[in-house]
C-alpha cells in the first residue's frame, strides 16, 4: 500500500507519499487550495494504482472539507485523522521538528500504524448536515436578537401595543401593521376599512373589525413617540426578521432533503423530525468513532460533572455542558418530543418527576436514555422498537 499524507492549511496544502516499507514515493510538494491545486494533486497520484492508495489528512476545522469532498467524488480512499493521533506520533520523533513538509510524513505514518476508516458519500452528507444545523442555530440566534431589538423600539414608539396583542407583538398581523404604520399617529390615521382588512387577512380571521377599532382608539391615546428615527428602526428590523425567517425555512428544507436521502433508522423514533434528527446525525457523524454510548453522552455534554474531595463524593451534580452544544440542544428537544409520543419515555419522565427532579432535569435524563437507544440503533442499523 502507498500512504499519502496531506497537511492542510488555508491557502496551500502539502502532500507526500510513503510505501508500506517506509520508502518515500513522493517527496513533499505544495499545492494550492483551488481547482489547479487539486488537479495537480490528482495528477501526481495518477502515477500510482488507485487501489493501492490511501490518503490521510488531519481534521482541521473547515479548511480540508473541499479537498475531502473532491477526493471522495474522484473515488480515492480518504481518511480523516484525529489530530491527537498525529500529535502522539510527532512526540515520538527524536527530533522535535514541525514543518508542513515533515507533517505530511507524520500523517502518512499515522495512517500506516493506526486503524482507519474510509470516508464515503454518506460521511459527506453528514458533514453537510452538521454545517447546515450549526448555520441554522446562528440564524435563529440573530433572529432572537432582532426580536429583542424590535421590542425595545416598539416600547418607545407604541408602548401600549404589547398589551393589546395578548400573544405578543411577534406575529404576522402585528408586523403587517407596523410595516405600514410604525407610529401611533400613522395607525390612528389609517383608513378603518384598510386597517380591519389588513388585520383580518394577516391573522387568518382572528382579528376582525372590532379589534381594528380598538387598536385605532388605542393609537389615538398612545403616549408613544412619533420620531421618524424610531419608525425607521422598526420597519427595517421587521424586514430583517422576515429575511431571517425565510433563511431558516430554506436551511430546514435543505436539511430535510439530506435526511430523506440518508434513510437513517433514527427517523423511526416517534417524535424525532428532520431538523432534530438531522442535527443529531450531523453532530455525531460516524458512530464508530465512539466505542460506547457514554462517550456520545460526554461528547454532547449531557454527562454529569464529577465533584470529589477527600472522602467527600457529591451524589448530585449538574450536567457538564462541555461537549457539542448543537448536539445537546437537538437531543433535549428530541427527548421532549419523544416523551410526548412514546409511552416508555413518558413513564421514564414521570418516574424522574416523582423522584423530585425538575422538568429540565427529567428531560436531561430522557435525553441520556435517548442517546443510548440511538447508539444501539446506529451501531446495529435497527429500527426503534420500544412501545
Amino acid at each position: 500500500m502507498i500512504y499519502v499524507g496531506i497537511d492542510i492549511a488555508k491557502l496551500n496544502h502539502f502532500a507526500s507519499a510513503l510505501s508500506s516499507d517506509g520508502e518515500i514515493m513522493l517527496q513533499p510538494f505544495k499545492f494550492t487550495n483551488d481547482y489547479d491545486g487539486f488537479h495537480l494533486l490528482a495528477q501526481k497520484l495518477d502515477s500510482f494504482d488507485s487501489d493501492e492508495l490511501i490518503i490521510g489528512l488531519e481534521s482541521t476545522a473547515h479548511y480540508g472539507n473541499n479537498l475531502v469532498e473532491f477526493l471522495v467524488n474522484h473515488h480515492y480512499k480518504v481518511c480523516v485523522i484525529n489530530p491527537i493521533q498525529t500529535s502522539t506520533m510527532r512526540k515520538n520523533n527524536i527530533r522535535k521538528t514541525k514543518t508542513d513538509k515533515v507533517d505530511t510524513f507524520i500523517i502518512a505514518k499515522t495512517l500506516m500504524m493506526n486503524p482507519h476508516r474510509l470516508y464515503s458519500q454518506y460521511d459527506i452528507s453528514l458533514m453537510h448536515l452538521k454545517e447546515l444545523g450549526r448555520f441554522r442555530m446562528k440564524i435563529i440566534k440573530k433572529r432572537t436578537q432582532a426580536k429583542i431589538q424590535l421590542t425595545s423600539y416598539v416600547d418607545q414608539a407604541f408602548p401600549e401595543l404589547q398589551y393589546f396583542f395578548k400573544s405578543g407583538i411577534h406575529q404576522k398581523s402585528v408586523y403587517a401593521v407596523l410595516k405600514e404604520a410604525p407610529t401611533p399617529d400613522a395607525v390612528a390615521s389609517m383608513h378603518m376599512t384598510h386597517l380591519s382588512h389588513l388585520l383580518e387577512t394577516t391573522s387568518h380571521g382572528h382579528f376582525k373589525k372590532d379589534s381594528a377599532t380598538e387598536l385605532r382608539i388605542l393609537a389615538q391615546k398612545s403616549v408613544g413617540s412619533n420620531d421618524s428615527s424610531i419608525s425607521t428602526q422598526i420597519t427595517q428590523t421587521i424586514d430583517l426578521i422576515e429575511l431571517l425567517d425565510s433563511q431558516v425555512k430554506d436551511v430546514e428544507s435543505q436539511m430535510e432533503l439530506i435526511v430523506t436521502s440518508l434513510d437513517s433508522v433514527i427517523m423511526t423514533i416517534p417524535g424525532i423530525g428532520f431538523i432534530n434528527g438531522g442535527m443529531i446525525l450531523g453532530e455525531i457523524g460516524d458512530i464508530t468513532r465512539f466505542s460506547n454510548p457514554s462517550k456520545v453522552l460526554a461528547f454532547s455534554g449531557l454527562d454529569p460533572t464529577v465533584y470529589q474531595s477527600g472522602n467527600f463524593n457529591a451524589s448530585h451534580t449538574k450536567m457538564s455542558k462541555r461537549g457539542s452544544r448543537p448536539l445537546r440542544f437537538a437531543l433535549v428537544n428530541a427527548a421532549h418530543n419523544v416523551v410526548r409520543n412514546n409511552k416508555t419515555f413518558k413513564d421514564y419522565y414521570d418516574q424522574k418527576i416523582s423522584e423530585g427532579k425538575s422538568h429540565y432535569n427529567a428531560l436531561g435524563h430522557c435525553a441520556g436514555k435517548l442517546v443510548r437507544i440511538i447508539y444501539k440503533m446506529l451501531t446495529d442499523n435497527v429500527e426503534f422498537k420500544l412501545d
